[in-house]
């Protein structure tokens, strides 16, 4: 048996004369895994539009003194857009960047950095170790986007701004370069198939239901046809007033103007105080102050003795300019007011005299 001596001498040996490799320590199976930070930590940015979510998981690798384009970060190369795996953005809905049509998914993202605009890579791949697999084969689109110089920062970072209901501007910052990347989603033709997912369910048993979403297709003037069709079905289940009024809203955006009076004398018919007055100071908001006065003078006919109604109809017509007429009708309301309001009026009437 050797001495131990000169075992390890005949090691040391071997050891110099063979060449230099890395040496990699592999754990014992079975053997806890020590997690230590990393070096470009890992980071996610995300926004809704409308009811889509655009979201962005990228690594953040640091500038640490070093040139960035057109040395870590070669020209004319592709680019992970990041560091170690896959840059990866995610969209919930069919996407637009510029003019390009996407379809909603995951996408591996890569860039190939230039002296002027740049070129973004799209690939169906997101599950790879940066771009060093990337083939062009896996692409599913390349655009050109444009680049601005910006304020430093050291650490590569990805925003998401200039929001609208529709749009997102994505952002790369890193160093003193930004790279611009303008996302567009279809939110009318998300929110139409939303809905309609939704009401093939439970919710159709509601009017309100029914309501909700012809009132959204109205708002947003889109589908016309359909919000017709929602707020037919919400009146069938309950001919109310408020329901009505939506009814004939969308036949009077839809240029059916006989049937719109038609129907909005059918909902004045069914009419509370309260849904009066709502259409009132609806109509007295957008400036219309003859027609909320109109209908101010019915609640006064039809409810007499409501102290609510005298009080609507002196603000329009104070807010008119009949200041005597509107004093007359504060007056009214003071004498039937409850405690918890005369306060108020009192004020009023004083300001008006």
């Amino acid at each position: 048996m050797l001495h131990s001596r000169a075992l390890n001498g005949a090691l040391a040996l071997l050891l110099a004369l063979l060449p230099a490799v890395p040496v990699v320590l592999h754990a014992q199976a079975g053997a806890p895994v020590l997690v230590t930070p990393k070096e470009s930590p890992r980071a996610t940015v995300s926004q809704t539009v409308g009811l889509s979510t655009i979201s962005l998981s990228y690594d953040r690798p640091a500038v640490k003194g070093r040139k960035i384009w057109g040395g870590l970060v070669p020209m004319d190369s592709v680019w992970r857009a990041g560091a170690n795996e896959n840059t990866v953005l995610a969209v919930t809905s069919p996407f637009r960047i510029g003019t390009t049509r996407l379809p909603a998914g995951r996408y591996g993202l890569h860039m190939i950095p230039t002296s002027s605009t740049w070129t973004l890579i799209l690939s169906r791949e997101s599950n790879a170790w940066g771009s060093f697999s990337y083939r062009p084969s896996e692409d599913a689109a390349r655009v050109t986007v444009p680049t601005r110089p910006a304020d430093y920062i050291d650490r590569l970072q990805y925003t998401m701004d200039e929001m609208s209901d529709t749009s997102v501007t994505l952002a790369l910052h890193w160093e003193k370069l930004a790279v611009i990347i303008p996302i567009t989603v279809a939110t009318n033709d998300v929110v139409i198939d939303s809905i309609q997912q939704q009401i093939r369910g439970l919710p159709r048993f509601w009017p309100q239901i029914w309501a909700e979403a012809g009132r959204w297709a109205l708002m947003h003037n889109t589908r016309l046809d359909l919000a017709a069709a929602w707020a037919d079905s919400a009146v069938q289940i309950a001919p109310t007033f408020a329901n009505l009024r939506l009814q004939s809203n969308i036949m009077a955006r839809q240029g059916n103007t006989a049937g719109a009076a038609a129907l909005r004398e059918r909902a004045m018919a069914v009419a509370t105080e309260a849904d009066v007055n709502a259409v009132g100071y609806q109509l007295l908001g957008e400036g219309k102050k003859d027609e909320a006065i109109a209908l101010f003078r019915k609640n006064v006919r039809d409810y007499p003795k409501s102290w609510n109604v005298y009080d609507s109809l002196g603000e329009a017509l104070a807010a008119q300019g009949n200041k005597k007429e509107a004093l007359t009708l504060y007056q009214k309301a003071l004498e039937l007011a409850p405690e918890a309001q005369k306060g108020r009026i009192r004020g009023v009437v004083a300001g008006l005299k």
